[in-house]
């Protein structure tokens, strides 16, 4: 507010001092020309009626010749003072309109008016740094699941989309260079109440920058950055970034485990998917040759991945002078044209990978790849969702959409912090493990969503009632927080998937396993079973009714009266 200031009196210095003097010499002139009163005495106007004559004329109300009938010497001042002084509104009037439209100045207004709005947040938010396609789907999702957030993106384009976005609740957005630390500062990274950083902007050498300044100014936040080099990975990695996030890993991950264990796929695009829509069928990649076209970083990642799987390829690239050449060599050609694609032998291969930086040429090699072998199964790299219609017209098996991989992975770590030790202890269980706990998890949910994933700490803060009756060594088995408080007979809609206790971790733990205080605990099931849990936990005559079967009234008086003074 004081540049906002600072900047709104120094544009208006001089149309403040044309009015200013004006008016004085308005007023100064009434003050010393005489007039006559109404006995024809000669009077003089004093200060107050003249500043009050001049203003109400000035702006050309006029209420008419105070306090008695002008002479023809005020009558004349009056003319020039009328014609002096409407120029004079004129001119800071248009000077003021000015201003207002001159992209300086609304520019400290809304950096200002930004500022303001960070102050005033008083609940726990992320600040985002980069309002792309992987920006703008996780800051959706944490706003539609109660989460805050803060935007910088250094578009203005994208700044202005915040306000007619249809959040559930105000996102304030700066436009800023996100690697200016007062920028950052501006944008709460040292505010009470920021508890995390989001590097997501679509240039590595940004990313890292925000990422150190994070750790240098708030150590005590965690930070989540975006990288799409294996070098800037390894650099955030050297000053202990929280969460790296590789579009292109992750990818080639997903689809190597799902040749490995299609059902291990689908377990986890159901826990780390974004929108809770309709349950999908597992994706079966099939084993055999698969060409892979362009060896970029995406496919120098899908080669990888495929090989750790054992799984052949054949690698297509149009300039292998500037990307390399994998082992084994490969062929020279960009993978739209049918005679690269069968020197590359498509019509023995069971898959491609349409791997380019283009989205016409991939859509271009899924095309021209089919008319070979109609049986291939197809994946393909769509770079922007403006092209979301194209792609699914296409009719692909799997489509690599970066932003979407990366906004899944971030909203996993930051709304279900234990998912991801769950997923790396799955990782290594076999396809008929992850069949079965597949049926578990659909005998939970509906058949047009998704199954909610949630996490518990047994601590004072968040389960005070669980925590009480631990103090007290009480004993609490797991399956006492999967009964239903209305109905302790009855099953809550829950599976228990993870355990942590200390650096140990019990993958699907025995229900019958005693719990501590500081377990964490990740819990699969429907969204109700969710709610009612945590009234278990926090609920100390609802707890006491989990445990023993008896229903004891709330509140001091009716226990006093019922004459049970005990409470867990």
């Amino acid at each position: 507010m004081p540049n906002v200031m600072y900047l709104l009196f120094r544009r208006m210095r001089m149309p403040l001092i044309v009015l200013i003097s004006t008016y004085a010499i308005s007023v100064l002139g009434f003050v010393l020309i005489p007039g006559q009163d109404a006995s024809g005495q000669p009077w003089r106007m004093d200060f107050f009626h003249a500043f009050y004559f001049v203003s109400f004329m000035g702006s050309t109300i006029g209420f008419g010749e105070i306090p008695y009938p002008f002479t023809d010497g005020q009558r004349l001042w009056a003319t020039f003072a009328i014609y002096g002084t409407v120029v004079s509104w004129l001119y800071a009037i248009g000077a003021t309109l000015s201003m207002l439209q001159d992209v300086a100045f609304r520019r400290v207004v809304r950096q200002a008016s930004f500022e303001r709005a960070v102050r005033r947040i008083t609940e726990p938010f992320y600040l985002v740094c980069g309002y792309g396609d992987t920006g703008g789907l996780v800051v959706r999702a944490m706003v539609n699941r109660g989460m805050r957030a803060v935007v910088i993106d250094i578009d203005p384009e994208r700044v202005d989309s915040l306000e007619v976005a249809d959040f559930p609740v105000s996102v304030p957005g700066l436009c800023a260079d996100a690697v200016d630390v007062e920028a950052l500062t501006a944008a709460g990274l040292q505010h009470r109440h920021c508890i995390g950083v989001l590097a997501l902007t679509d240039v590595d050498a940004v990313n890292v920058a925000v990422s150190i300044t994070a750790k240098l100014l708030a150590p005590r936040i965690e930070v989540t950055s975006r990288a799409e080099y294996n070098d800037t990975m390894a650099n955030l990695a050297s000053f202990g970034t929280d969460h790296i996030v590789n579009p292109f890993d992750s990818f080639a991950n997903q689809l190597a485990l799902a040749i490995h264990s299609p059902s291990m796929y689908l377990l986890y695009e159901w826990m780390t998917r974004a929108v809770r829509d309709i349950v999908t069928q597992p994706v079966t990649p099939p084993r055999g040759t698969w060409v892979v076209c362009g060896y970029g970083r995406f496919g120098k990642a899908v080669r990888r991945y495929l090989d750790f799987e054992g799984v052949r390829t054949v690698v297509i690239e149009a300039h292998p002078e500037g990307t390399g050449e994998p082992p084994g060599g490969l062929v020279r050609g960009r993978g739209t044209e049918a005679v690269t694609l069968r020197e590359a032998h498509i019509d023995e291969a069971v898959g491609i990978v349409a791997g380019t930086d283009s989205d016409a040429n991939n859509l271009s090699i899924v095309v021209t790849a089919r008319e070979v072998n109609p049986n291939l199964f197809v994946v393909a790299r769509q770079t922007h969702r403006r092209n979301d219609a194209v792609f699914a017209a296409a009719n692909l098996d799997m489509v690599v959409q970066p932003g979407t991989i990366m906004a899944h992975q971030i909203l996993a770590v930051l709304s279900t912090p234990l998912l991801s030790n769950f997923l790396r202890q799955a990782r290594h269980r076999d396809n008929d493990w992850a069949n079965q706990l597949i049926s578990r998890i659909s005998g939970l949910s509906s058949e047009e969503s998704l199954p909610e994933t949630w996490a518990i700490r047994l601590t004072a803060s968040e389960t005070p009632a669980a925590f009480a009756a631990l103090r007290r060594g009480v004993g609490l088995p797991l399956y006492s927080l999967l009964a239903d408080p209305r109905d302790r007979a009855e099953r809550l809609a829950a599976i228990p998937l993870l355990l942590m206790r200390g650096a140990e971790e019990h993958l699907l733990p025995d229900e019958q396993t005693g719990l501590e205080v500081g377990d964490q605990l990740l819990f699969c099931g429907d969204l109700s079973a969710w709610r009612r849990m945590l009234w278990v936990l926090r609920n100390h005559n609802v707890l006491s009714y989990i445990i023993d079967g008896v229903e004891r009234p709330s509140g001091s008086l009716w226990r006093w009266l019922a004459g049970d003074g005990n409470r867990l």
